[in-house]
């Protein structure tokens, strides 16, 4: 996954912020276990994380 360009980080980024934010809405008028919440939030921030570090923000 080196060789990501910036169209995937990009998406990479948008998608770890919809997990997030739709995972805090749903919480907020349905009560769920705390294992599903936690996984929801994991898994967005470990795609920010993923877009942040391998993204390349290089120009040419």
């Amino acid at each position: 996954m080196k060789n990501t360009n910036k169209r995937k980080t990009l998406i990479l980024i948008s998608a770890g912020m919809l997990v997030i934010s739709t995972s805090l809405i749903f919480f907020q008028f349905i009560e769920l276990v705390d294992l599903l919440k936690g996984l929801l939030m994991g898994i967005g921030i470990g795609l920010l994380l993923t877009a942040i570090i391998f993204g390349s923000f290089k120009t040419i």
